[in-house]
């Protein structure tokens, strides 16, 4: 038996460093929980945005991928490609951001993501959601910085080819970057599939897993 069930969820936390970073990264698995979990909190922190045009962009965005769904959404406004510099203003940011909500699942970048606020997010991520499953997720870029994710979750090609689909019509502003394209969204959601026996699949790593065995009842 390699799969596990978490049952219904009703509130989950997905937080990115910049606007697009949580889209890219677990779009398809934002589409498949709010589709099976009606009503869903989805509580959204990013770091940065906050007062550009991009704001705009995330909020919308975010709306569409979590249809049927309570979206929250905070955006902190600092610098993008800084943030290290910014410590105490990530940690606070955080903490803030923590005592907001109370969520089952919470998703956020990997501890070794090459982009620097991309990875001092996921290092401060568990020091605030302590007792949390966190599920780090991958964002394909220039740098040679793919995990080997420990956690799979099966998307199917519609699923895989709307998110695409909403990465392009919601984020016009990345559309001249080389690597944000449909052959690079589909080719890694389809190398994912491959890893767990599904036409396509979104991948993530797990910082810390409780395993706890059911009892039989009595007959």
């Amino acid at each position: 038996m390699i799969e596990l069930l978490t049952g219904a969820v009703g509130d989950i936390a997905v937080l990115g460093a910049h606007c697009d970073d949580i889209a890219i990264g677990m779009g398809a698995t934002l589409l498949t929980l709010s589709r099976a979990n009606p009503g869903l909190r989805v509580h959204a922190l990013v770091l940065c945005g906050a007062g550009t045009a991009r704001e705009a962009e995330e909020r919308a965005a975010l709306a569409a991928f979590c249809p049927g769904a309570q979206v929250y959404v905070t955006l902190l406004g600092l610098p993008d490609g800084r943030t290290p510099g910014y410590w105490d203003d990530v940690k606070d940011g955080l903490a803030a951001f923590r005592g907001s909500c109370e969520p089952q699942l919470v998703f956020c970048t990997h501890r070794n993501d090459a982009h620097q606020d991309h990875r001092l997010l996921a290092e401060l991520t568990p020091t605030e959601f302590r007792d949390h499953l966190v599920l780090g997720y991958e964002i394909l870029k220039w740098e040679s910085d793919t995990p080997a994710p420990n956690v799979f979750h099966p998307v199917d090609t519609v699923t895989a080819e709307e998110k695409v689909r909403l990465l392009h019509k919601h984020y016009p502003s990345q559309s001249g970057r080389d690597w944000f394209d449909e052959q690079s969204f589909l080719g890694l959601s389809r190398l994912r599939g491959v890893q767990c026996r599904s036409p396509h699949a979104e991948a993530f790593v797990a910082e810390k897993t409780v395993l706890t065995f059911p009892t039989r009842g009595a007959a």
